[in-house]
């Protein structure tokens, strides 16, 4: 419940606002001078104060710019009977956060004062977020507060100095080489070399040479010796991203590798041995994937030893802002534009997102934010035309016209394409969110696909 400090010098007025303000949920206090006001406010919290702007001894611009300069954090809104442009104006320049004419409309009032609460509820959470990027941190790069995130951090903790092979789990864009990072630098492997490569980005020839080495003359082209990652890793942190893309014939040289602890060049005749922590990384359904033969079983438990499931930004709530408040500072610093933070109205729009490119959005989102702007926060015309235009769908469950009424099997459709759409094709995760054992929900798509 929301405390209001009402301010008039009609005490019959003030009577009414708060009997009227208290049906709509809000805590009402009231004084009928502003020096009463400011003398209550030195010893009592209000989250917002309604003032008449004509009142004997000081006015309600007044006392508006009085509590501007000394509660900064307190949003006011002056009631004034006369609607003219200039008196808004005069209002706004004195730092109100918004004006009510009179005869004042409770219901109109009652808005304004949910809005202003939740501006002020936005600065605070802005501030007090800038102030924790300036706290140290175990995982530095792992920027977030939410309970998904200590959930992770708490796992790492656990598992920092293990050598049992991790297998990273997220949808794209969720920070994944972050935590295998996180794993290497913070571990007792620290002072071995982090070695990352990605599984899906050669074809499995050139993969096979990178990951085992090659003799001279294996090929065209092998114009000497080339040791392969697993030995350049030895001592540190070999990070394989997208294993889930890696084709099947690899997957079995990669299995008696790991099993062996020893990699055999391509062309060679002997095999060289190795020591390192296997960090793998995906964004498929490796569950699925074993389940339709893509992905061998004995592999997926070889590296699935532990495994951290980064969670997508749109759950993890207030954590968008302190990364976007972070990456503002870093791209700020890095071109030399004297951007500070982000206004109340671009915190809204970043909250009420989905984000379905996770943290790699919001860092695209902000470089341009920054790049961008003139000002020195960040205002919605930055943001991209995607952010700005958002707006929460919803699945078509009913409809007021008969004619866009749909049968429940095209409901059960759109549905589970929405749930799909939300869990990045993760089945798994799907059958979970609607209640499905997984051979239903396959039966499910195929028949929806057929």
């Amino acid at each position: 419940m929301s405390n209001v400090l009402i301010v008039d010098d009609d005490a019959a007025m003030c009577a009414m606002l708060a009997k009227g303000l208290g049906r709509k949920a809000f805590q009402c206090q009231f004084r009928t001078s502003a020096d009463e006001a400011l003398s209550l406010m030195q010893t009592e919290s209000f989250d917002v104060v309604v003032t008449d702007l004509n009142m004997r001894a000081m006015n309600g611009l007044e006392l508006c710019t009085r509590i501007v300069a000394n509660r900064p954090d307190v949003p006011v809104v002056v009631i004034t009977a006369f609607g003219s442009v200039e008196t808004a104006v005069g209002a706004i320049r004195a730092g109100a956060y918004d004006f009510i004419t009179k005869p004042v409309d409770v219901e109109a009032l009652a808005l304004t004062l949910a809005r202003a609460v939740e501006h002020r509820a936005l600065r605070q959470e802005v501030r007090r977020l800038r102030q924790a990027l300036s706290e140290p941190r175990r995982f530095d790069e792992m920027i977030g507060e939410s309970a998904p995130m200590k959930k992770l951090q708490a796992l790492l903790g656990q598992i920092i100095d293990s050598t049992t092979s991790v297998l990273v789990t997220g949808e794209s864009g969720t920070g994944k080489e972050l935590v295998a990072r996180a794993l290497h630098q913070l571990g007792a492997r620290k002072a071995g070399p982090f070695v990352a490569i990605n599984c899906a980005a050669m074809p499995e020839a050139l993969l096979e040479s990178e990951l085992f080495g090659h003799v001279r003359g294996a090929f065209t082209d092998a114009r000497s010796d080339h040791p392969g990652l697993f030995v350049q890793a030895s001592g540190g942190t070999l990070f394989l991203d997208e294993i889930g893309d890696m084709p099947l014939g690899m997957q079995a040289k990669l299995l008696r590798a790991l099993q062996e602890r020893k990699a055999r060049p391509v062309g060679g005749a002997r095999e060289i041995p190795f020591d390192v922590r296997i960090v793998a990384a995906t964004n498929r359904d490796l569950d699925s994937a074993v389940a339709e033969q893509r992905f061998r079983e004995d592999l997926y438990f070889r590296i699935n030893v532990i495994q951290i499931a980064v969670p997508p930004l749109r759950t993890r709530g207030n954590d968008v802002l302190l990364l976007a408040q972070s990456f503002v500072e870093q791209f700020a610093a890095r071109t030399g534009k004297r951007v500070t933070g982000l206004g109340e109205a671009v915190a809204r729009r970043l909250l009420s997102y989905s984000w379905p490119g996770n943290v790699r959005e919001l860092e695209n989102a902000i470089e341009r934010a920054v790049a961008v702007t003139p000002f020195a926060e960040i205002t919605v015309d930055d943001l991209p035309e995607r952010i700005r235009d958002y707006h929460v769908s919803h699945v078509l469950i009913a409809a007021e016209d008969p004619s866009e009424l749909v049968p429940m099997e095209e409901v059960e459709r759109r549905y589970i394409a929405r749930v799909m759409q939300a869990v990045g094709d993760n089945k798994t995760l799907a059958a979970k969110v609607l209640g499905f054992d997984r051979k239903t929900l396959y039966n499910k798509l195929a028949k929806h696909e057929a």
